[in-house]
């Protein structure tokens, strides 16, 4: 007898999200020794434009699980460091607040029984900064990179967390390409799909070049959607009542002659909705995320040339309906990336998610030559689903503004705050964040929870500073150790972020 022929993961679309699946596939496969390959089907006349974006610490977690040079990686694809984000006018027009993604409390030894944000919670009580604790708020407000170069001319990390990164996602998807080199390459437009007519499962894809197999489709196809709505009948679950833009103007600027690299993504809240400013080693990857209820193209494009000083050429102005597919996972087919979800991009929540629900897809659910059953499915769509949702809380909380100087703010303020927003703020006017307020994922994979929502509540203004002072007053122990804590973070840090290198004369270094 013949031996079986493979089950084939076919991947329709590249970028970032169709090569993190061929890699996170490929590797599955390997390990549980599976008779199965991957297939990229990408379309070389399909262009892509790099506008910047910015990762979580999970993307450097993941090059270091495949054992990728991180700075090859930094060298190819023109990424610069991320420290967190900058929030530029969000709170009331002239205040910034910085939302470092390090975790101080991964560092110190735990009271015994303490709330996980101790330290914060201490912070907020004696009214300090609650970026004060951590190394990466100094190193991006210093413009410094995560390392300091030793008496023999090496790199030594200034500390054990993982940084992000800020690139062209064009690059990047070329750089995991270049990476997944057993996965088999077509170069085909999708035109549609065949599918069983009993099952409903596709078949095949309908090509320019002829007819694509396969056993399981995974849908990379951003905005198009080509197979999980087009084929499959997704259905799409829309935002739009708890995120308030729709339209989004990317833009490049040049670098400076000689400017540093800002290792920190800026935020800048605008008239009508925000303007991200992402860095690579390149230019500055730009975009206005508006909403066009409240301003015209031309106005936005006019708004943000006043607000920079210079004129600007737009890429692009794109609308889109922010939300998530119902179920991303439809009989054998399977929605990433952009197909999946759209959320406007204020915490860098796509590749992220992109990253977490392929793990959970390979470690709980991928399965060789066997039919996918509907327990499988729902399961995984209903961990899709939560954590996106869990995102679009977490973004409509910036939106919690002291603003009521534009139209728009004043509609945000009335109309636009979710139902987890104002049940979480009336519970922490009734006591501190803590870990027991989030639901972790299945998995405890990395999440939205009180670590991330800290900075954005402190910068905000959203804090119980007498609340967190009766918290420690009640607990002397506890408030002794974390003032310790505190008191010794902070001075680390400070002595530390002089010592690092540059931000620039690191990059230009590799």
């Amino acid at each position: 007898m013949s031996e079986a022929a493979p089950y084939n993961f076919v991947i329709v679309g590249g970028g970032t999200a169709g090569w993190l699946a061929a890699l996170m596939l490929q590797e599955a496969i390997a390990k549980r020794n599976m008779n199965a390959i991957v297939t990229v089907v990408e379309s070389s006349r399909i262009p892509v434009i790099g506008v910047g974006e910015g990762s979580t610490a999970v993307f450097r977690q993941m090059l270091k699980h495949f054992g990728f040079d991180e700075f090859e990686f930094l060298r190819e694809t023109e990424a610069t460091i991320k420290f967190g984000i900058r929030h530029k006018d969000w709170r009331r027009k002239g205040h910034s607040y910085d939302g470092p993604i390090d975790d101080p409390h991964l560092v110190m030894e735990p009271p015994g029984t303490r709330p996980q944000s101790y330290i914060d919670i201490f912070s907020c009580a004696a009214g300090r900064r609650l970026a004060d604790t951590h190394l990466f708020a100094y190193l991006l407000d210093q413009q410094k990179a995560p390392f300091a170069r030793k008496a023999d001319g090496g790199l030594v990390p200034l500390g054990p967390f993982h940084h992000a990164y800020h690139f062209d996602q064009a690059l990047v998807g070329k750089y995991l390409r270049r990476k997944s080199s057993s996965v088999e390459m077509i170069d085909a437009e999708v035109s549609g799909a065949r599918r069983d007519p009993a099952s409903g499962n596709i078949t095949a894809l309908i090509t320019d070049v002829g007819e694509v197999a396969g056993d399981f489709f995974i849908d990379c196809t951003g905005f198009r959607r080509s197979l999980i709505s087009k084929v499959m009948g997704g259905k799409w679950k829309s935002f739009k009542e708890h995120l308030p833009v729709n339209r989004a103007m990317p833009f490049w600027l040049e670098h400076e002659e000689g400017a540093e690299f800002t290792p920190f993504t800026t935020a800048w809240a605008q008239g009508a909705g925000w303007m991200w400013m992402i860095p690579t080693q390149a230019r500055m990857g730009c975009g206005y995320v508006y909403s066009d209820a409240f301003i015209t193209p031309e106005e936005a494009k006019a708004e943000i040339e006043a607000t920079l000083g210079r004129s600007i050429e737009p890429r692009n102005d794109l609308k889109f309906d922010i939300g998530r597919q119902e179920t991303p996972w439809i009989g054998n087919c399977l929605a990433l990336g952009l197909a999946s979800s759209f959320l406007e991009p204020l915490e860098a929540t796509s590749i992220h998610g992109t990253i977490v629900q392929l793990l959970v897809f390979t470690t709980f659910h991928m399965k060789d030559g066997v039919d996918f059953n509907a327990k499988d499915r729902d399961a995984y769509n209903a961990f899709a689903g939560r954590q996106v949702d869990d995102f679009r809380d977490f973004i409509n909380l910036h939106y919690v503004s002291e603003r009521r100087d534009t139209p728009f703010w004043e509609h945000v303020a009335s109309d636009f705050r979710s139902p987890a927003t104002r049940e979480r703020l009336a519970l922490w006017q009734r006591k501190m964040p803590g870990h027991e307020d989030f639901t972790p994922l299945p998995g405890h994979f990395a999440h939205t929870e009180q670590q991330l929502y800290y900075p954005v509540l402190d910068g905000l203004g959203l804090l119980n500073r007498p609340l967190a002072q009766q918290f420690m007053d009640a607990n002397p122990t506890l408030r002794a150790k974390a003032k310790a804590a505190a008191d010794s973070l902070t001075a680390e840090y400070r002595a530390a972020a002089p010592r690092a290198m540059g931000h620039r004369e690191f990059l230009k270094s590799l």
